[in-house]
């Protein structure tokens, strides 16, 4: 199924996990698919490595699992920046081999150790070239406070109309934690003229140390309101973890009462806190739009 026919009838919830470390067995991460999937979300995406090939097995044997064994829709991402045409050919044969109908396509991290190939400089040049040799669903990022490597927020728009000209059916939003740059951003965007779904993308945080790594990431702003949390709590890791999971919960309710197409979890491939989160929120979540 093309995912972003769901949101022409309810507002959407889905997950994202990532396949285990190198060092890890794959099979790892079943557990917690298996208490995800008993949620009920509407997709589960799954991570791709910015290397190129080196997570591409992991990515596909997931995302079939989630899909064929689980029957639950999944996204498999995808990244560019190391790869080839053919490559990415392959990638997506594959993928319909596996009966997996939705891809997140990204540039993704440009990685110092790995030079970049010369075939997809954009994740534009991805989706153009996805939309051109297949029929996929294609989701792609956005960014409500600016992608960190663009000069501005407009210019960061002006990008992402490109994006979504090139073949996007719908957004999935970079983690933030204040609203307001969220509903900001789509009134920008509606402005200029992307009118594709699209979803918020929420991390609860459990610990002080995941959110200063995010923020050295992304770049994205901690309200006082979070940052006096974060400082009350970090010593506390229960504490930690229910206020971070409040706090989150408090996010999606706004979100959901002011009509967002959907919200994505980022869920750190922590099933319990997707449990508490779900629990809280699946009553908004059930009313048709």
């Amino acid at each position: 199924m093309k995912i972003t026919e769901l949101f022409k009838i309810k507002t959407v919830l889905s997950f994202e996990v990532f396949p285990p470390k190198k060092t890890s067995p794959l099979d790892t991460i079943y557990k917690t698919l298996n208490e995800l999937v008993n949620l009920s979300p509407d997709f589960i995406s799954v991570t791709y490595s910015a290397g190129g090939s080196d997570n591409s097995e992991s990515t596909i044997a997931i995302s079939s699992t989630i899909k064929n064994q689980y029957h639950i829709e999944s996204v498999a991402h995808l990244t560019c920046i190391s790869q080839t045409k053919e490559e990415v050919l392959s990638l997506l044969e594959r993928l319909k081999a596996n009966n997996i109908e939705n891809i997140l396509a990204l540039r993704g991290d440009i990685n110092p150790d790995i030079p970049p190939k010369q075939d997809f400089r954009y994740a534009s040049d991805l989706i153009s070239f996805i939309r051109k040799n297949s029929d996929f669903n294609i989701i792609a990022a956005c960014y409500p406070e600016g992608h960190n490597e663009a000069v501005s927020l407009a210019a960061d728009i002006l990008n992402l109309k490109i994006k979504v000209e090139s073949g996007v059916d719908h957004l999935i939003s970079q983690l933030f934690f204040d609203n307001n740059y969220f509903y900001t951003f789509l009134e920008r965007v509606e402005h200029a003229g992307i009118t594709v779904p699209i979803e918020a993308g929420i991390m609860p945080v459990v610990n002080k140390k995941q959110i200063e790594r995010m923020v050295s990431l992304c770049g994205v702003n901690l309200p006082k309101k979070f940052t006096a949390m974060m400082n009350r709590y970090e010593n506390n890791p229960i504490a930690m973890r229910d206020a971070g999971i409040a706090y989150a919960v408090d996010q999606i309710v706004d979100l959901v009462s002011q009509g967002v197409d959907g919200i994505h979890l980022y869920t750190m491939n922590n099933a319990y806190i997707a449990q508490k989160i779900n629990e809280a929120v699946k009553s908004l979540l059930i009313s048709p739009r």
